[in-house]
């Protein structure tokens, strides 16, 4: 089959064996969605080496435990866990120790033809959810995980910092549970895209006037900047969620964390149940964010578009 691979420092397509796991489901990708995560592993982000990619659709071709799935059109949760230790066996595998990551750590990922994921991370994606929103289960649950890590409510006083893909779902996600929504961005066009739904919107350049007003903020932009702003915007005895993965260092002033006594909380990855019953239900339609769409064997190009600036999500299409 065909993948789109990063190794020995290059990004390549390659020919390579189906990846046919003992025990695990087969699935064809129909689907699959650049993530700013997959232009940071060729970076170096994660060290990782191998097929990249995490967000996906597809339809499974052979499951040997769940033969009920074969035929099913299915998105799958990226963390596999060990399966014995407590957190696996609560039904929680996101911090196993000893997981594998789609596309991101020890496991090859989802650009390419077919991938293998045991059966218990598939999810059967519901018919009025239609591929293209498929792919973005992953970074919605992701974004929707935020409430799982802080308390939002109608009256909490909540900024977005980052108009990307990310930032973006993030603040969908939230003007579900607060009225209280600002996205902060540098681009109009992105913004506009926040507004169309009636969240209010700001330009970074003018997000000073807002400095210590915010209950929570969101660090989204993926940029050591964008961390000095959200501090610049949460106020006293607020919370900064993080949201960026990227490569390299980041300098922070941890003095005004202490003296403001600021919460930094981490926030990684969500459950898709809930992103995919926010699309069915029409209260998320993530399409309009979509740029542009590729052949995998145009992977390579498809990555150097998804890199140029003002891009948000672009999709592979084996």
């Amino acid at each position: 089959m065909k993948a789109l691979r990063f190794s020995d420092n290059s990004l390549v397509l390659a020919d390579v064996e189906k990846p046919l796991v003992e025990g695990e489901s087969l699935v064809r990708v129909i689907r699959s969605g650049i993530c700013n995560t997959d232009l940071e592993i060729v970076r170096g982000y994660a060290g990782f080496e191998g097929t990249i990619g995490h967000e996906f659709v597809g339809v499974v071709e052979t499951s040997p435990d769940r033969p009920d799935l074969t035929g099913k059109r299915v998105v799958g949760e990226i963390n596999v866990g060990c399966g014995r230790c407590g957190l696996c066996i609560a039904g929680d595998p996101r911090h196993c120790v000893s997981r594998t990551v789609l596309g991101i750590h020890g496991r090859d990922g989802a650009h390419a033809e077919f991938l293998s994921l045991p059966s218990r991370n598939l999810i059967e994606v519901p018919e009025s959810v239609t591929d293209a929103q498929a792919t973005f289960t992953e970074p919605l649950a992701a974004a929707l995980g935020i409430t799982e890590r802080v308390e939002v409510t109608e009256n909490t006083t909540v900024a977005v910092v980052g108009d990307g893909k990310l930032g973006l779902l993030c603040a969908f996600g939230l003007a579900l549970s607060s009225s209280n929504v600002v996205q902060i961005g540098k681009h109009p066009e992105k913004l506009a895209l926040a507004e169309k739904r009636d969240i209010e919107t700001m330009l970074a350049a003018d997000a000073a006037k807002r400095r210590s007003e915010f209950d929570v903020v969101v660090e989204a932009s993926g940029s050591e900047s964008g961390l000095a702003l959200a501090t610049d915007l949460v106020r006293p005895c607020g919370t900064i969620v993080l949201k960026s993965t990227f490569a390299g260092a980041t300098r922070i002033e941890l003095w005004r964390h202490v003296v403001d006594e600021i919460t930094i909380v981490g926030s990684r990855c969500g459950r898709f149940g809930p992103a995919l019953e926010e699309m069915a239900s029409g209260r998320i339609d993530p399409s309009d964010l979509i740029s542009d769409e590729f052949r995998l064997d145009r992977g390579v190009e498809a990555m150097a578009e998804a890199a140029r600036r003002g891009i948000l999500k672009v999709l592979l299409a084996p």
